[in-house]
């Protein structure tokens, strides 16, 4: 592992934690709850005099914190540490790190927690050699409204962490309001231009004391962008620069509707001076963001907006990447409800289906249900499922599923046959690489009874449930997946459903779960579908969903129930 390779995020869209810290100008690395290193840059190896194979795993404390002397610091005296798990943000001018050589090596820290997911925190520690070193040592205290060089670098860096680890933009706006109030302003008011090109006030949030509070009266609707107008919000919402402004900046004969509101704004929030940056992203301007301050007395100033823009444009950046990710998920979503077929009335049968896309992928899959008439009057039952959780996947699926209908109405053979057909064209006029499919045939055998023929291609085993609530997975006809470009003959299997029955047809969303068994989503599948026996179809299906897909899952589920009525 080289200092640029250290822990890598979720998702091309989502930066790794080590580009972030390669970002940093100084010395920085990551802990994680249990205090132990879990990403470091280059710099901080350069500092230390250790490659990051020698940091990495190994708690931070023990070894890097020292004494002015070399020797060890007990924990109970480890400004660093005590902060640490305080879960605060903290600074010391003048600390000391051992170097690999057994050096010390003078440093001013400081250390800011964040989210590094939804159940686990991390703390972020920056560090560097001061110029001049104290003979004293300050403890962590409350950071003053101008913020040191070692400070911005650090909300820099917490900034970049905490707005490219979400794809949700009402999430990224929310972060990034908790990064600046109330450290750096009192008030957080961010404008949004939209996809239509309306500005819209999106965000207005007071810091009471550590509460944020939201005010609705002051967002809503903007009037348009002014093409000419030098007045600092709508310069800013042209991209144009970032400016001070105060109550007096507005005081004077309006120039544009926007004008009006910006004079409103002032004087309900009370802010005395404020400083106006340009949200904006590689490609366009995305909207503006304003900093105030009205209870704080320390006025913005020039020397400030460097910063400010800073953040503005990092924020940019992760607004435009969360924005692309959720249209991407609207196609996604409108190519899905094209993709799934509308299901057809069955004489003398009952038959619901559902489809929940993966909550954490780019909403759309490779999972499929299907079923439609075949010309021997059966109708054919069909659930599948492609490799992957993109588009890509769910235009595989296409595919896969019109071939399937092609072979099933066109070749009068048995379901193993049929699936036998499909598997040796995906191989060659597909780019699918690999899926698993159950294909079947239901038709009337007698005395209220129904009959179904199936092949199963490496999908987990439909479940027959009685009406009594007795439960019978149906393992029969088991052959492998397709695209393994193995030839064997598949088996096909037969049973009978009777009266009152319901059959459940599922993708395996429904019942894997990381760090547990598949036997422990099975039984968990069969348990709950025996104690929903008696419901009614429709409610049968929406509570198995409900009870059995695991909290955590993060794949897409198709499901198709089959009842027999009892008369």
């Amino acid at each position: 592992m080289t200092g640029s390779e250290r822990t890598e995020a979720h998702g091309p869209a989502v930066p790794t934690v080590s580009a972030t810290l390669e970002a940093i100008g100084a010395g920085a690395y990551v802990v994680d709850e249990q205090g132990f290193i879990t990403a470091v840059n280059a710099r901080a190896e350069a500092l230390l005099g250790r490659p990051a194979e020698e940091l990495l795993g190994h708690d931070a404390h023990d070894l890097l914190h020292r004494g002015p002397h070399g020797q060890q610091l007990p924990r109970t005296q480890c400004a660093m540490r005590q902060a640490f798990h305080a879960g605060r943000p903290a600074q010391v001018d003048q600390d000391y790190f051992a170097r690999a050589d057994g050096s010390v090596l003078p440093i001013s820290w400081m250390i800011a927690p964040y989210r590094a997911g939804d159940h686990q925190s991390a703390t972020l520690v920056v560090f560097h050699v001061p110029e001049h070193p104290q003979d004293t040592v300050p403890r962590p205290g409350p950071a003053s409204q101008r913020l040191s060089e070692l400070q911005r670098l650090a909300l820099l860096a917490e900034t970049t962490t905490q707005l490219t680890s979400t794809l949700d933009v009402d999430e990224a706006l929310r972060r990034l309001v908790a990064l600046l109030a109330p450290r750096l302003a009192d008030w957080v008011i961010i404008d949004l231009i939209t996809e239509r090109d309306e500005v819209w006030r999106t965000v207005a949030v007071h810091a009471e004391g550590d509460v944020l509070v939201r005010h609705e009266d002051l967002q809503g609707p903007m009037p348009p962008i002014p093409e000419e107008s030098l007045m600092p919000l709508s310069r800013a919402l042209r991209g144009v620069a970032s400016t001070l402004a105060g109550p007096k900046t507005y005081q004077g004969t309006p120039d544009s509707g926007i004008a009006v509101e910006q004079a409103r704004l002032f004087d309900a929030t009370g802010m005395h001076s404020a400083a106006i940056a340009p949200i904006r992203s590689s490609r366009a301007v995305l909207g503006a963001l304003t900093v105030g301050r009205a209870e704080t007395p320390t006025a913005f100033a020039p020397v400030d907006l460097p910063l400010i823009e800073d953040i503005a444009r990092r924020a940019g950046l992760a607004l435009d990447n969360a924005r692309l990710y959720q249209r991407q998920r609207k196609v996604a979503e409108t190519m899905q409800n094209h993709l799934l077929p509308q299901m057809p009335r069955l004489t003398g049968l009952e038959m619901t289906v559902r489809y929940l896309p993966a909550p954490d992928a780019s909403h759309v899959g490779g999972d499929w249900y299907d079923a439609f008439p075949l010309s021997d009057a059966s109708t054919a039952l069909v659930i599948g499922d492609v490799v992957g959780h993109d588009l890509e996947a769910a235009a595989g699926m296409a595919q896969v599923r019109n071939m399937l209908r092609a072979y099933a109405w066109s070749q009068h053979e048995p379901p193993s046959r049929i699936v036998e057909r499909l598997d040796e064209a995906i191989q060659h006029i597909t780019d699918v690489t690999m899926a698993t499919t159950i294909f079947g045939r239901v038709e009337a055998a007698h005395d209220g009874h129904w009959q179904l023929s199936w092949t199963n291609a490496g999908h987990p085993p439909p479940l027959l449930i009685s009406k009594d609530g007795l439960t019978r997975y149906l393992t029969e006809g088991h052959g492998i997946l397709l695209g393994t470009q193995v030839t064997l003959r598949r088996p096909d299997a037969t049973a009978l459903l009777p009266p009152g029955s319901t059959l459940v047809l599922y993708t395996d969303g429904l019942i894997e779960e990381p760090g547990q068994s598949l036997d422990t989503g099975l039984n968990r599948l069969r348990q709950h579908a025996a104690a929903l026996a008696h419901r009614p179809l429709p409610s049968f299906t929406d509570q198995l969903l409900g009870r059995v897909r695991p909290a955590g899952n993060d794949d897409d589920v198709a499901l198709l129930a089959l009842r027999v009525p009892e008369h």
